[in-house]
């Protein structure tokens, strides 16, 4: 089978996916190391029994639903290419918002910033090659995502971040940001059933239940003015559209 024919019956079994010719062309540019713009100048190039044997095991598991970063080990996030693992969520596209809005309120002079719940480390590493002059602080839960974060901050050679594993605030007592943002792995109730679904496979996803119109972990973060700075600003993004909230403290 060469290039053409399988990326043309893959794309026909990705019937699910939104993005199935993409889908395909990723996987196909994975196994054999090849850029998007070869495979389909050189489409009739063969592939080896053993590609054939790889894109057979991938396609399948991408049948089942699992997304293609975790099947590749990378998504890209602010021209950053960083890996990713079931150990955190996927960085989107759509937080790269959150990026551009922390740039816009950053003082002009040298500062902290700390991302509460980092994943992948994807708004610390964003905001610190964009800022090499601050100082930035990753957080979360889970020691494997810590290690990610680390690891991708090695691979892109940022030395301005750094990433601590504890709950919440706790790691940072007693330190002073000027800005903290955060998009934490929350699902709430609207979207339990693709939540479900999405939770299987994205073992990073955490449920909390909404109190008075907001999630636990905001009205856990409703202190933030004992660490941050004078005129310091909280960015959250949370919810099924992804809202963005911005205080002032």
């Amino acid at each position: 089978m060469d290039y053409q024919t399988w990326l043309k019956t893959a794309t026909l079994r990705l019937t699910h996916s939104d993005s199935a010719k993409r889908d395909a062309e990723i996987l196909l540019g994975f196994v054999t190391g090849r850029a998007r713009t070869y495979l389909l100048a050189f489409g009739e190039t063969p592939l080896t029994a053993e590609q054939a044997e790889q894109l057979t095991v991938l396609l399948a598991r991408r049948e089942r639903g699992e997304p293609v970063a975790y099947l590749v080990g990378e998504r890209e996030f602010w021209s950053l290419p960083l890996s990713v693992s079931p150990a955190t969520l996927i960085p989107r596209p759509d937080t790269e918002c959150l990026v551009e809005l922390a740039l816009e309120r950053l003082p002009a002079t040298p500062c902290a910033i700390l991302d509460l719940g980092t994943g992948t480390g994807a708004i610390a590493l964003a905001l610190a090659s964009e800022r090499p002059d601050c100082q930035l602080t990753g957080i979360d839960l889970q020691p494997e995502a810590v290690a990610l974060a680390q690891h991708n901050a090695q691979k892109l050679a940022i030395d301005n971040a750094r990433f601590l594993q504890g709950s919440w605030f706790t790691p940072v007592a007693g330190q002073k940001f000027a800005l903290i943002a955060s998009n934490l792995p929350i699902l709430m109730k609207p979207i339990l059933t693709l939540g479900r679904a999405m939770s299987a496979l994205n073992p990073a996803v955490r449920w909390w239940p909404p109190i008075r119109g907001w999630p636990i972990w905001l009205r856990s973060c409703s202190r933030p003015q004992i660490i941050l700075e004078p005129q310091g600003w909280l960015l959250l993004e949370h919810g099924l559209h992804r809202v963005k909230v911005y205080v002032r403290c």
